[in-house]
């Protein structure tokens, strides 16, 4: 492990708390150092409050930031000195020190400082780190961890066993580390938990931890224990999908979970030889590399997809533990968030795109972890009681109880084509702050970049290609597991021809597009739409032109027409399946690529109007947006629209050929 630190770049931090945002984000830039909101570090500050009284504060990491990207503001100044008499105490439940913890801080809205506060006042340092280093872990959970780590490291550390985060661990570092430390002592190991260090200056205690660090991997190292030999796994599986596999187990999942869930799928080489070793049934039911791992992935993962069985399992686990917890405990839900499949490879389970990611984030790092272990000497992982005690750990209860509405699609899966402009756009855009997560289909390569976040997945697809379809939902389905809404948006509108100038090879296009295209979504969907878990939902943009064609138009309004039909079709073949179809059909809706500006104007001097009159030439004298149908679509897709099927709903201002 090489340091990241430079001297340039922390000339430019003139304060001890921009030098500590500096270095914080140094390891937080190594996902093998601290994952996802993991780790925790600090600075001590004297500084002289409101009325010039000089106080030391200790600026701790703040509950919810993340090191690599955490800011000045995500620092949360506590007084030390009533840290320091906190941590003489010899009892004090875990809600009464959030509470004081909250009371001591200096500036009211800043985030609830990390529960290792009282930890970190004890340290007699200025700068202190503290990291979940995977080469430390995977030496400390081993069946010698500890002889090896004072093998390592000797009288630079200080050796504390596992004990639960929070007061606890708090109070046993105030007492151990003080009569253990030396002059020599430069950092901290938590069994089976991390790993600290500490410096006068920022730059000392981060360099101090790239050094520990570096101690571990090589020791692993040369015990042919840090590079894990490569798989020689041929991943290639030619036309054979997944999809409608994973959409089977997303959905017993969610049942499971009693709401919708994601499924992201990984079939990397390195997943599948995991899955696929011999021992896994022994090396993968232990438990996790840290503790503080269970909050996301639960202690085990599922192997194969026997759900019954790891849901029963999991009640055992919990009315075997509950009766011994600290307080009274009320069970989660027992489906898994890691399951670990021979053919799926690495699923892992979530409310949101973003929680799947962290899931299998922390177990390819578990994975690589595990393995390091076994060819050290034996993986070995704490206790179930210990890892059920920080699963269910009173300040985690306590976020159950307090949270608030989820966003109304959260967990659910939505495809909308043509989603490059216009109206398809912003139905991803309506989706996505409803918490869906969303597949964006469309010939416009644009699409990729639509947006640049875990919930969106772009892809360019010619939507007449069956085949490119077919990929395209292979790829969404091992990116989210299953689909719930399905938004029939794409279309095109060719330049007027009257039927006598019409020829065979534009009718076909536009019939290929506006109606064959669909037809094919609505074959392929179907199956994924019968396993939503709130039930399957499609909203067909159609056109003003189905109910009020006009001259020129005849392609695109008999395509359109045709495509209205085969909604109300599937709405009486589908609705048994509890899958709902609705169709809207706008007019006069300028905000998209088909409308620029010289067009309206000359569409707008040829009726004699300015533009803003054409723009809004309807009987409410109002002007028809992407977004307004964007949101109506969204809103058919909620439970606002739940008992409706077969409708046709204009929204187009009210046009007068149509009333």
């Amino acid at each position: 492990m090489k340091s990241l630190w430079s001297q340039a770049e922390a000339a430019k931090f003139d304060t001890d708390l921009a030098l500590r945002v500096y270095s914080s984000r140094l390891l937080g830039r190594d996902p093998s150092l601290v994952l996802h909101g993991g780790g925790n570090t600090s600075v001590k500050i004297r500084e002289a409050n409101l009325v010039g009284e000089e106080q030391d504060i200790l600026y701790v990491k703040g509950s919810g930031w993340d090191l690599a990207s955490i800011e000045a503001r995500g620092f949360t100044p506590i007084r030390m000195d009533h840290l320091l008499k906190l941590a003489r105490l010899e009892s004090l439940s875990d809600l009464q020190m959030v509470n004081e913890l909250k009371t001591q801080q200096t500036i009211a809205a800043a985030p609830t400082g990390s529960v290792e506060a009282i930890l970190h006042a004890a340290l007699p340092f200025k700068y202190v780190d503290h990291t979940h280093a995977d080469a430390v872990v995977a030496i400390t959970n081993t069946e010698d961890g500890e002889v090896r780590i004072r093998e390592i490291y000797g009288d630079d550390l200080v050796v504390i066993p596992y004990v639960m985060p929070g007061f606890d661990l708090a109070r046993l570092v105030a007492e151990r580390f003080s009569a253990e430390a030396t002059e020599r002592t430069v950092g901290m190991v938590l069994m089976s938990h991390g790993i600290f260090s500490f410096g006068a200056t920022a730059q000392e205690s981060y360099e101090r931890m790239i050094a520990l660090v570096d101690r571990a991997e090589r020791y692993l190292a040369a015990h042919e224990a840090w590079n894990l030999p490569e798989t020689g796994l041929d991943v290639s599986e030619g036309r054979y999908s997944l999809g409608l596999e994973l959409a089977q187990l997303r959905r017993r999942v969610s049942e499971a979970a009693g709401r919708p869930m994601l499924l992201a799928c990984d079939r990397s080489a390195e997943a599948l030889a995991f899955c696929r070793r011999d021992d896994l049934r022994v090396i993968s039911q232990q438990g996790p590399a840290t503790p503080d791992h269970v909050i996301r992935t639960k202690r085990l993962p599922m192997l194969g997809r026997d759900l019954d069985a790891y849901t029963s399992a999991y009640r055992d686990y919990f009315e075997q533990h509950a009766p011994n917890a600290r307080n009274p405990v009320r069970m989660l839900d027992p489906a898994p968030r890691v399951i670990l499949d021979p053919q799926l490879g690495l699923v892992t389970c979530g409310k949101s795109a973003r929680e799947t990611g962290i899931n299998a984030d922390i177990y390819r790092h578990t994975m690589r972890i595990i393995q390091r272990a076994e060819r050290l000497g034996g993986w070995r992982a704490l206790p179930a009681t210990d890892i059920f005690n920080v699963e269910y750990w009173e300040l985690e209860q306590a976020k159950l109880r307090t949270g608030g509405e989820p966003p109304k699609f959260l967990g659910e899966v939505a495809l909308v084509t043509g989603a490059a402009s216009g109206i398809g756009k912003a139905c991803v855009a309506s989706l996505l702050a409803r918490g869906a997560a969303v597949i964006g289909l469309d010939l416009n390569p644009a699409v990729t970049e639509s947006y640049q976040r875990a919930d969106y997945l772009g892809l360019a697809c010619d939507l007449t290609d069956t085949s490119a379809l077919e990929q395209a939902l292979e790829s969404a389905l091992r990116c989210f597991g299953g689909m719930d809404m399905l938004i029939l948006n794409a279309g095109i509108f060719p330049r007027g021809k009257h039927i006598a100038d019409l020829d065979d090879g534009l009718w076909r296009q536009v019939m290929a597009v506006n109606l064959d295209a669909n037809l094919a979504l609505l074959r392929m969907c179907y199956p994924l739409l019968k396993l939503a878990p709130n039930l399957g939902r499609v909203v067909v943009i159609g056109s003003k032109n189905v109910l009020a064609p006009g001259p020129g138009a005849a392609a695109y309004s008999a395509s359109k027409a045709a495509l209205n039909q085969l909604v109300r079709v599937a709405a009486l073949e589908w609705a048994g399946d509890g899958i709902r179809i609705n169709s809207l059909h706008p007019d006069a809706v300028f905000d998209t690529g088909l409308w620029t500006d010289e067009i309206l104007q000359a569409r707008a001097e040829h009726y004699c109007m300015t533009v803003q009159e054409y723009k809004t030439k309807n009987l409410l004298k109002t002007e028809v947006r992407s977004l307004d149908v964007a949101e109506l679509v969204a809103e058919m897709c909620g439970p606002l629209f739940a008992k409706t099927t077969a409708a046709q709903l204009p929204v187009d201002g009210g046009n007068e050929r149509v009333v």
